[in-house]
């Protein structure tokens, strides 16, 4: 009986676990089927990944698309700064070696020169006549700026740049005087002659020394790039005191230039400037293609027909050698590659730019918070400067030199004293694109991914982005890499080497494994000039001033000057 009872005993508790089990495990199918309907995706969601596997898989190629967010980049890189800015400084004060000017200036030696070119090329000849004066040991006649060239702007020296501030500025350098002396009663009229480009101290001193004895006063003509880059210690400071402190440009520039800055700052943070040159007239002189057709070749062939002696065999091949600029739309593509998102902030200092709306429109796209000075500014404010190349140039001078980063489309004028300006103030970022690697990169940039692709342009760009120790001491234009007028803070080095984890390794050289381009504007096509560049009214002492297509130019007398386009 016993057993009996303990089976009847276990059926009736079995009994009660029946229902408990039904109920638990239905509740478990209801909960599986709720999850399925949130998580299952939609038909419509099955169908887009399948067209989406499709579309990656037509032709074996990868679908290129651009993120809105900036691309990733190395965890060692800011955006908006140079990481190790602190480590240098602009140091250009004159040694106690360099005379007083009291004690070497001849009181009967005048130097006067006329300057060629728009502002920025204007700005290196007259930085250039200061340090030439102080080679002769003239006094310097305040400079003429250019109101004949293809810029067309009638302005005064003392309508751009402060001109009782520049002569105060170095009156311990260069005896600097407004004008001439009359003599005789009447107007001094200087001797006119010409050096050639990059003339160093012995040729200004073969040249000119036997024509200031004799005439006292002479005026050189077409005075651009006409001293050497490389010149002793205390001359080259000198040229970074004039650049960099004594040009100042007048009240009512820099109030306009001050305000434009203000308005980008309110937009946001941080903001880049792009001089974009990507005007007609850059184009042609450049004998760039960028794939418009007959169209294309016609229209730019019509303007490059100023330049008599300019034939273009080949018109592929300066962008595949890096000469040309890159695209609107490539520039977008290089900064968003490099980190910079869609919310961007980009002020553009261009003129009348190749197609219009239609070339910038995929800019625009890659960032919609795109400004200029006309859109930033009202016309009435605008208004004094519009007749004006060189003042409208001043503004878009002064909100590039102020931004956070500074990109550099093509190395003209305005971008090298620029890059030059922010090295010496603090290596404030300067992108330059490395246009040869990047042209091959953009032309199969379909066949790749973006995290590929973003990851090749970073590679590219190393050694073309401002950083110190980019450029090589003593190659390129000194107004691009002022080197001498840069030191080092000993202090911060010291502390960089201490706690190496918050500065980073190496002081941005780059390893010995790495491969990286390094710029040298030396490399870089210079604008011709307009007439024939020797003076032969000036004997020659020796084979070394000798006439070579480098030093000389040779363009037809009738030819315009061209610059860096930005707005007239």
């Amino acid at each position: 009986m016993a057993p009996l009872r303990r089976r009847h005993h276990y059926y009736h508790r079995f009994r009660y676990l029946i229902p408990l089990i039904s109920a638990v495990s239905g509740a478990l199918l209801i909960l599986f089927a709720v999850l399925f309907l949130f998580l299952a995706p939609t038909p419509f969601d099955v169908h887009q990944r399948q067209n989406d596997r499709v579309d990656d898989a037509i032709g074996d190629t990868v679908v290129f698309r651009v993120p809105s967010r900036g691309g990733r980049r190395s965890s060692d890189r800011d955006l908006w700064t140079s990481r190790n800015a602190n480590l240098y400084y602009g140091c250009s004060d004159a040694s106690k070696k360099f005379p007083k000017v009291e004690d070497v200036t001849h009181p009967n030696r005048y130097l006067a020169i006329a300057t060629s070119g728009g502002l920025n090329q204007q700005r290196t000849g007259i930085t250039d006549a200061v340090v030439a004066a102080r080679i002769l040991n003239a006094s310097l006649v305040v400079p003429k700026l250019d109101q004949k060239s293809f810029w067309k702007d009638a302005s005064e020296f003392s309508e751009i740049f402060d001109v009782d501030y520049f002569i105060s500025y170095l009156s311990k350098d260069v005896k600097i005087i407004k004008r001439l002396p009359r003599k005789g009663g009447k107007t001094w009229t200087p001797y006119n002659m010409r050096v050639p480009r990059k003339c160093n101290e012995k040729c200004y001193q073969t040249r000119l020394v036997p024509v200031l004895l004799k005439k006292h006063a002479v005026q050189l003509t077409k005075f651009d790039y006409r001293l050497a880059n490389r010149l002793g210690t205390d001359l080259q400071k000198l040229r970074c005191r004039v650049n960099y402190h004594a040009l100042k440009f007048t009240e009512p520039i820099r109030k306009m230039g001050e305000k434009l800055v203000y308005r980008m700052r309110m937009k946001s943070k941080h903001y880049i400037t792009l001089h974009l040159r990507f005007e007609p007239d850059m184009l042609a002189f450049s004998g760039c293609y960028y794939g418009g057709g007959d169209k294309e070749r016609k229209e730019l062939g019509a303007i490059r027909k100023r330049w008599k002696t300019l034939h273009i065999s080949n018109p592929d091949k300066p962008r595949r050698h890096g000469r040309c600029p890159l695209t609107p739309e490539e520039v977008g593509l290089m900064l968003r590659a490099l980190g910079y998102g869609s919310d961007v902030h980009i002020y553009v200092a261009s003129g009348e730019v190749y197609g219009g709306e239609d070339t910038l429109a995929p800019l625009k796209a890659l960032f919609p918070n795109f400004y200029s000075k006309e859109t930033i500014a009202t016309k009435e404010e605008l208004e004094p400067f519009y007749s004006f190349s060189s003042r409208m140039a001043a503004l878009d001078f002064i909100v590039c030199d102020e931004s956070d980063v500074f990109v550099t489309n093509n190395n003209g004028n305005m971008a090298k004293i620029l890059a030059g300006r922010r090295r010496y103030f603090g290596h404030k970022p300067t992108i330059r694109p490395n246009a040869k690697k990047l042209y091959r990169l953009f032309l199969s940039k379909e066949n790749t991914t973006w995290e590929a692709f973003a990851s090749s342009v970073r590679t590219y760009q190393r050694g073309f982005m401002g950083e110190p120790h980019e450029g090589r001491p003593g190659r390129g234009g000194f107004h691009e890499n002022p080197s001498t007028c840069i030191c080092e803070n000993s202090q911060a080095r010291v502390k960089r080497d201490v706690e190496p984890g918050k500065y980073g390794k190496g002081s941005n050289v780059p390893r010995k494994d790495e491969e990286v381009d390094v710029q040298d504007s030396e490399d870089d096509p210079e604008w011709p000039d307009s007439d024939e560049d020797e003076d032969l009214s000036v004997p020659l002492e020796n084979d070394h001033f000798n006439r070579t297509t480098e030093d000389y130019d040779t363009v037809n007398s009738e030819e315009p000057e061209l610059e860096e386009l930005i707005s007239d």
